[in-house]
């Protein structure tokens, strides 16, 4: 059973950072690019960022500067370290593993395999 499990959200204030992690098992870590999307009440699913093979990164243009991808492939773990956060980054966050390598829309849009629960960040000003 493929499982991706997030952690690291919580409720921080405007400014503030957070680091995301999540833990994929079950399936074969580098047969899939891995990336982050984010999804508010209300509002459609948004890609904020992807990584793929040789740790080539994509961020949405919304957090770009603010936001870094990373990944642990030796321990099938996937990150997002989120500074200077914004209360419009408010916002169910989730891990993905799927087959499109590029920008995180396209990562959302096309392809996805797998994803976890979720994890909340809430930010306040």
């Amino acid at each position: 059973t493929q499982i991706l499990v997030e952690s690291g959200g919580g409720s921080v204030q405007t400014g503030g950072s957070l680091r995301l992690s999540c833990a994929a098992s079950g399936y074969t870590y580098s047969m899939y690019c891995m990336g982050w999307f984010r999804q508010a009440p209300g509002k459609e699913r948004e890609g904020v960022a992807v990584i793929g093979p040789g740790d080539i990164a994509f961020v949405a243009a919304s957090v770009k500067g603010r936001f870094t991808i990373s990944q642990d492939n030796a321990k099938n773990t996937l990150y997002l370290q989120m500074n200077s956060l914004k209360p419009e980054d408010t916002a169910e966050y989730y891990c993905a593993a799927g087959q499109t390598c590029s920008d995180p829309a396209a990562f959302v849009r096309y392809g996805l395999r797998y994803w976890g629960k979720g994890t909340l960040v809430t930010i306040s000003s």
